[in-house]
């Protein structure tokens, strides 16, 4: 990818969710694929990381949380998202239950991704969600 066709990806820990060792992971590797990575870091509060999407100029979020409180957490970004008629899409990555996982899909969250994911599943991912948000404006 060149500079200026680079995805830009936004990349956060909602919630008090302490464990970050798998999102900086998956940050460089996304560095390493060609992407712009912003990581915002652990504690994140909804309201501020879709703040930071509209800052940032993002094409996509990608939320990380091993806690109970992915469902909740995804609700209010997506909500946050609507409320400002944005068109940023939103992964999810963690400990995710299967009941929860259909949950998150039915709010509009893009596609979730569990341990053991590759990071080409991750990348192929979003550089095909980028391109499908971008070819539909």
């Amino acid at each position: 990818m060149n500079e200026k066709s680079k995805i830009r990806v936004l990349l956060a820990k909602p919630g008090l969710d302490a464990h970050d060792n798998g999102v900086k992971t998956v940050a460089f590797a996304l560095r390493d694929a060609g992407m712009e990575v912003i990581y915002l870091g652990m504690r994140q509060t909804p309201e501020n990381i879709v703040r930071s999407a509209f800052q940032e100029d993002v094409d996509i979020i990608g939320l990380s949380c091993h806690g109970a409180a992915i469902v909740p957490l995804g609700e209010r970004v997506m909500k946050l998202l609507r409320e400002k008629n944005a068109d940023i899409p939103v992964i999810y990555g963690g400990t995710i239950l299967n009941e929860d996982r259909d949950k998150l899909l039915s709010m509009g969250i893009k596609e979730t991704f569990s341990p053991g994911a590759s990071f080409s599943q991750i990348i192929n991912s979003i550089v095909k969600l980028v391109a499908e948000n971008q070819n539909k404006n």
